[in-house]
């Protein structure tokens, strides 16, 4: 049998695809891109203001789209939001969990600062959410034998990156999470991987604010936008390169770095 989309054979109806913590960056180019395999698509995140623009895109491209409002860092709303998506679209078969993991008012802690504190605070920040949310949708994979889960972290979980710290660990244990579960479920039909970032993803909220940072001068960015856009990824050729990982499954991660 070949394979037309991720995860399903050319005589089977794609299934939903979920993007939980959609932003104008890379999140809605992997809406994008699985739409135009033939995904129904979900998009989530905690606000509606964005939404609107998302769908139009999405939309436009012909993919039957449709977005929700959540916190799917809290383990009840994204049941809560899981459900209804299901409601409207039917199974999720392909699950992208790449919301900000942390408050934006907490700074990683240098790896020879960390406390068993802080780093329990990453830790929990970032992994139990994608991981309730791998629970919630993988029973349903593994019985109708086809599905994708590919889960986002940063270039700290496999290259030393000192000053990122409890972030680094964090990171290391969400890819570490990925590449193991992918190794678990070997010809059940469902495929997990990790996708590796390292840089600002252009469009993403962070990347629009380092590169406000680096436009105003500010002295303590380190950056200027010359050097900041050559540190730059584009979300679309990730999200190829993640259908590609998710349609061949010939590996267990990708690795994307801007960074010397």
């Amino acid at each position: 049998m070949t394979t037309d989309h991720a995860g399903e054979t050319n005589n089977e109806r794609p299934g939903a695809a979920v993007v939980l913590g959609v932003g104008p960056g890379l999140g809605l180019a992997m809406a994008s891109r699985f739409g135009k395999a033939g995904h129904p698509v979900a998009v989530v995140s905690r606000s509606a203001d964005r939404h609107p623009a998302y769908l139009e895109r999405l939309r436009n491209e012909g993919t039957t789209a449709i977005a929700e409002v959540a916190d799917v860092l809290d383990p009840e709303a994204q049941t809560k939001v899981l459900a209804r998506i299901t409601e409207q679209l039917g199974p999720v078969e392909v699950l992208y969990f790449g919301p900000a993991a942390m408050d934006p008012g907490s700074f990683p802690v240098p790896i020879d600062q960390v406390t068993g504190e802080s780093a329990l605070r990453a830790l929990t920040a970032i992994v139990p959410p994608a991981v309730n949310a791998v629970s919630a949708t993988l029973p349903g994979m593994r019985e109708r034998g086809r599905g994708v889960v590919l889960l986002p972290t940063g270039l700290s979980a496999v290259r030393p990156m000192p000053p990122l710290g409890n972030l680094a660990l964090a990171a290391a244990a969400l890819h570490t999470y990925a590449v193991t579960l992918k190794a678990a479920l070997v010809d059940s039909g469902v495929y997990v991987g990790s996708l590796v970032i390292g840089g600002g993803v252009r469009g993403g909220d962070i990347y629009t604010a380092m590169s406000a940072h680096a436009v105003d001068g500010l002295s303590e960015s380190g950056l200027d936008a010359e050097k900041l856009a050559t540190m730059s990824l584009d979300p679309d050729e990730i999200a190829e390169a993640a259908w590609q990982l998710a349609t061949k499954r010939d590996r267990a991660d990708l690795v994307f770095s801007a960074i010397d």
